[in-house]
Order: structure tokens, then sequence, then C-alpha cells
């Protein structure tokens, strides 16, 4: 029960304002009305995801050097910023997606955004110090998803007040921002001690 109450309450806390609930609440935008497919494909995204990371937390710890995990992830992040400034060019601001996938597209882009995240990373950390992977990726989950219920709920009505287009150099800057603080060894308190 350790484990899961750890996980839980390092997660929860980690994911407020994290890149992944800004996804949320652009996802709630794009795909207006459609609140609990995304919500579906956030929490699906994250069982798969984190159960991964708490399984190789152990494997990770052992077998990769913290300069070779650190420039990785550094790398990634500023390519993602770099990935963030290209408009998407069948996106129109304002328009809610009516014949895509709203349970796919999430499913895909948040487990994709959630790949080298700090609460990735802190579920590879949980999964290396507890021995229990079912409590941990349960505590990790529920985490996310008290964290990104939320913003999902609420990501339509921010959407009208703030333009898609503005937020797309708000995500590039904080992908800028992580990618550089993770080169220059700069401990965010994110679980990144040692990188």
């Amino acid at each position: 029960m350790e484990a899961f109450i750890a996980a839980f309450g390092m997660v929860a806390i980690a994911e407020m304002g994290d890149k992944t609930q800004l996804l949320s609440f652009v996802l709630a935008t794009r795909f207006c009305g459609r609140q609990w497919p995304i919500i579906c494909g956030i929490f699906v995204a994250t069982v798969a995801n984190h159960f991964c990371a708490a399984y190789v937390g152990e494997w990770v710890s052992a077998n990769i050097g913290p300069d070779m995990l650190r420039w990785g992830l550094g790398l990634a992040f500023l390519a993602f910023a770099v990935w963030a400034l290209i408009p998407d060019k069948l996106e129109s601001e304002g328009e809610c997606k009516t014949r895509e996938s709203a349970f796919l597209s999430t499913l895909v882009l948040f487990f994709l955004a959630e790949m080298g995240d700090k609460t990735q990373l802190a579920t590879v950390a949980l999964g290396a110090r507890y021995a229990d992977l079912l409590m941990v990726t349960m505590g990790t989950t529920l985490g996310m998803m008290a964290a990104n219920v939320p913003a999902v709920l609420l990501g339509e009505r921010l959407g009208q007040m703030f333009p898609l287009d503005k937020m797309r150099f708000v995500a590039a800057a904080l992908f800028a921002v992580f990618g550089t603080l993770i080169l220059f060894k700069v401990n965010m308190g994110l679980g990144l001690a040692g990188l």
C-alpha cells in the first residue's frame, strides 16, 4: 500500500502544470463535447506507459549511465520544442474535430507526450524502489487521472478564452526550458537527481 500512496501523491503533484496536462486542455478544445473518449484515451495510454516505465525501472537504473540518459532526454525535449512550433496544417482555430477519433488520437498523443516526461521518470524511479509493479502502476495512473480529468472537463471553456495558435508557443517554450535544464544538470526537483 505504501507504493500506491507514494506513486499517487508524487504523480498527482508532479502533473500539475505539466505538458501532458496542457495536452489534456488542448484535446478537450479540439474534440468539443467528447470528454469521455478523451478521458478513456488518457487512462489507457497512462496504464500502458506507466506499466512499462515501472517494469523497466530497475533495468534503466542498472544499465544506463546518468550522462547518457541526461543527453538523450535533453535533446529529445529540445526536438519536441521545435516540433511544437510547427502548426498543424489541418487545424483551424476554434474548429472542433468531428471526424477524427477522440479516443485514438488521445491514446497516441498522450502516450507519446508522456515519453521522457517527469511523471514517467518518476514512475521508473518508483518501479526501481518498490517491488510491487501493480501498486506503482495503479498509483501513478490514478495520480495522472486526478490531475488530467479536471483539465479535460474544463478545457473546452478555457480554449474559448485562449487562442490555440498561441498555446503551441507556450508548449514549445516549456519543452525548450525542460530540455535546457536537463542538459545543464539543473535539478528541478522532478526526480532527475543524478542526471
